[in-house]
């Protein structure tokens, strides 16, 4: 069964748009050059309830599967550079794993 990860990044206040620029110019485009994109299901920017966050969704087959890929992705230079900048604008961080339910669509 599939695994989800939601991470979910609570952006200071007034920063959003410096992370949409880093995001957009730097970290998106490391992750395609390094394959990093393939188990990626999307990112999203609240726009009601608690503002200022910016999610991202990613499956993976298993556990070990999204072990390996953070541990990858981790270890590339170029998007942990994107990274260094990005971490001051970030004031908080959540890690979700979620199951898709046995009825309905899964992405």
């Amino acid at each position: 069964m599939a695994i989800y990860e939601k991470r979910t990044y609570d952006i200071r206040v007034g920063q959003m748009a410096q992370v949409i620029e880093l995001y957009r110019d730097r970290g998106y485009p490391a992750m395609e050059a390094g394959g990093f994109d393939q188990n990626l299901v999307g990112y999203f920017i609240s726009d009601t309830g608690t503002l200022h966050q910016l999610m991202h969704l990613w499956r993976f087959e298993d556990d070990t599967e999204r072990r390996g890929f953070w541990k990858r992705l981790f270890a590339d230079e170029v998007f942990m550079g994107f990274a260094a900048e990005l971490r001051p604008n970030i004031a908080a961080q959540e890690v979700q794993l979620l199951q898709n339910a046995p009825w309905g669509p899964t992405p």
